[in-house]
């Protein structure tokens, strides 16, 4: 198994990219550490892994706030006493819409919750990685911070401003033997798919399908299956890359 005695923590795997990404992770013999801001969610997907074979431990914490994302990496190291791998896929957006209309409040938690988040959790994990020169640091950002969506204005700007921290964080972070890399997916099969699009029509679902050339929207396996590679041995040389998991949407 590909992570065989790893320790992860998987922000945001209550559902979507998170849950999938935590299933595999379990599947490829990692310990996981399932966060969502909604606790049930969290539990559901602990649950399942657990029930499955795998090892894991569920905990509720909103990754904008400081002091939830230490008790974050203190449970993970508390639980299973290392911590090795930590993906950032907590995210967030606003609806499909003119930019002027979304409020300042709804621009505060995108920004919050996207990019906040990689600086906080900076803080809590990287004293761990730096003490044992090791440690993986994945951020699930967006094609739409490369290949920006029209009516995604601030989504789009937080993506892009993940990617270019995340970048920031690989170089000043490589002496110390911590790997820092970035998947952007392509909107998928996720609970934010409707906001993405405005609304959830065929229609809509047709649009958004005719932009992506391989003609299928993302699904959770798909960012699980490069979230492994990442996490990996196997990209043991890999640091500040971008791979976009976009069925050629990039391109």
């Amino acid at each position: 198994m590909r992570l065989a005695n790893r320790i992860a923590l998987v922000t945001g795997a209550g559902s979507g990219f998170g849950e999938g990404i935590a299933r595999r992770y379990s599947q490829e013999g990692a310990a996981v550490v399932v966060n969502d801001v909604n606790g049930d969610a969290a539990q559901r997907v602990a649950r399942a892994i657990v029930d499955a074979g795998g090892r894991a431990s569920a905990i509720a914490g909103d990754v904008s706030r400081d002091a939830d994302v230490r008790a974050l990496v203190d449970h993970t190291l508390a639980t299973f006493g290392d911590l090795h791998v930590v993906v950032n896929n907590a995210g967030t957006t606003h609806r499909n819409q003119p930019m002027l209309d979304v409020g300042e409040a709804e621009f505060d938690r995108i920004y919050a919750v996207n990019v906040k988040s990689l600086y906080l959790m900076a803080r809590h994990a990287v004293p761990h990685f730096r003490r044992k020169r090791d440690g993986v640091l994945i951020t699930i950002a967006s094609t739409a911070g490369v290949r920006p969506r029209p009516g995604l204005t601030w989504y789009n700007g937080s993506k892009g401003a993940a990617i270019v921290t995340s970048r920031s964080m690989a170089v000043e972070l490589a002496p110390d033997n911590i790997r820092v890399n970035v998947i952007n997916p392509v909107a998928g099969e996720t609970g934010l798919l409707a906001q993405f699009m405005g609304e959830d029509t065929p229609a809509m679902r047709a649009k958004f399908v005719a932009s992506i050339p391989l003609g299928r929207l993302s699904q959770p396996s798909d960012i699980a299956t490069a979230a492994v590679f990442f996490a990996s041995e196997e990209a043991a040389f890999v640091t500040g890359a971008c791979l976009e998991v976009d069925g050629g949407r990039c391109v």
